[in-house]
């Protein structure tokens, strides 16, 4: 849930924040739960955010709005009542990674602040904070509200039984695929070219010929951080290559760049910022070696020999994974890949929608039959890096309307989303009932979700 916080709607946000910001709008308190007040500010930015998202409304903006903000109060004003507080490590790790992308997205640090209203950064990171860590807690009250909701297989198909056809929702195609992927070989000598070049960097920043921020806006190939003068805003350990975590850890001189790092991307250097605990800010400057058109061609005609060797049964897929591939992520296991996308649905599972695919895979994947392993084929793998890869299709299932037989987990997570709607239902309204709750005249005349907020 926080991840979608962080990414989705960012610019969205940003522009309605804008709009807001350039109006003189006088605000007021227009709702009051508890003894948290709810301004009429609140729901213009809610509203804003949502048209600029082309998210629709369900009734009058202005009536289910502040409802939605004032059943977050519910929760909130519980979580004091049961001492439930947001992980401040991870409030700051998600404000720092919102901050990093939306400086991405408009330009730099000086348009952010401008978008928001004239506010200085560290202004903006302590809304951001409040906004996190209001999230946080209110997804711990619900947990604890919601427990362990327990389901055997006799509920889910009880459940099936009675939902007509139609409600049942569209399952999208899905499939399952083995990987054996090839690095073509890049000459010592590009290598070292790329190391010369970025020990050239170092000494112009060391002379104060060039800033570092200057040469990695230049010739940075880490796009996301390029924009930024190379600044990667604050990160743990766990979040870095291995090889980059170390060298950044045994930095402490603001004013030296580190010698030339290898990693999984490329080779960088790197300029410390500032350390926070474990938590640290960096510049660096990514450069990758240049695949060449040769040696690209090598690759294809060696995984091309390896691909008629499979099908004419001198050695199997899974034994091309153990001795061949170079995808470290799959190779122990037997080449089947993982879906690494927080956002999806099958996130953790060996299941892919087509779209989910790494770039340059899909349309391979897609021509395939089951058991079928496709030709050599060039693709980006997880560090960008171009690769020539082969593919086997393990499985594929159709897009087809859900089924007990095929989809079982998935309507299991139906039936258990139901009971968790039921039983915070159930919650907001007895809260409503023990809750001083306070509306303006102007604000009442609404059909709203949970009629107990007018008490007569």
């Amino acid at each position: 849930m926080i991840n979608r916080v962080l990414t989705i709607g960012l610019l969205a946000f940003l522009t309605s924040f804008h709009a807001i910001a350039q109006r003189n709008v006088i605000d007021e308190v227009i709702w009051v739960v508890g003894d948290e007040p709810i301004l009429r500010s609140d729901v213009e930015n809610k509203r804003l955010y949502m048209q600029n998202e082309n998210i629709r409304f369900d009734g009058d903006p202005y009536c289910t709005l502040p409802e939605q903000i004032a059943v977050q109060k519910l929760f909130l004003s519980q979580a004091k009542v049961d001492s439930i507080y947001a992980d401040e490590n991870n409030v700051l790790r998600y404000v720092d990674r919102w901050v990093n992308m939306a400086i991405n997205r408009v330009g730099s640090k000086e348009k952010l602040e401008e978008y928001m209203g004239g506010k200085k950064l560290s202004q903006i990171k302590e809304e951001q904070k409040k906004v996190i860590r209001d999230q946080q807690v209110v997804e711990e009250m619900q947990r604890k509200i919601v427990g362990d909701i327990k389901l055997t297989p006799s509920d889910v198909r009880k459940y099936f039984s009675q939902i007509s056809k139609d409600s049942l929702p569209m399952i999208p195609a899905t499939v399952e695929v083995e990987i054996v992927t090839m690095e073509p070989i890049i000459p010592v000598s590009d290598i070292d070219a790329i190391k010369a070049r970025l020990r050239d960097f170092t000494e112009k920043i060391n002379s104060g010929q060039y800033t570092f921020s200057s040469l990695a806006l230049l010739y940075s190939e880490d796009q996301g951080t390029a924009i930024r003068g190379g600044e990667t805003g604050f990160l743990s350990k766990v979040e870095l290559d291995p090889a980059f975590a170390n060298t950044l850890s045994s930095l402490n001189d603001p004013t030296r760049v580190s010698n030339v790092v290898e990693t999984e991307y490329g080779y960088h250097i790197i300029q410390l910022i500032e350390k926070r605990g474990d938590r640290i800010n960096c510049r660096h400057i990514l450069l990758r070696p240049k695949v060449s058109d040769q040696e690209m061609n090598k690759a294809i005609s060696r995984l091309d020999t390896l691909y008629n060797d499979i099908n004419d049964n001198k050695l199997t897929f899974e034994e091309a994974v153990r001795y061949v591939s170079s995808d470290k992520d799959t190779r122990n296991n037997k080449g089947l890949m993982v879906n690494k996308n927080m956002e999806s649905r099958n996130y953790g599972t060996p299941k892919f929608e087509m779209e989910e695919l790494p770039q340059g895979m899909g349309v391979v994947v897609d021509r395939l039959k089951v058991g079928e392993i496709s030709k050599p084929f060039k693709m980006k793998n997880s560090a960008e890096k171009d690769v020539v890869a082969i593919v086997k299709l393990k499985s594929r299932i159709n897009a087809h309307q859900a089924n007990v037989s095929d989809d079982f987990q998935e309507l299991k997570a139906m039936v258990e989303g139901k009971k968790r709607e039921e039983i915070l239902k159930d919650w907001i309204v007895s809260k409503q009932k023990s809750t001083f709750i306070r509306i303006s005249d102007e604000w009442r005349n609404c059909d709203f979700v949970y009629p107990g907020w007018i008490k007569e």
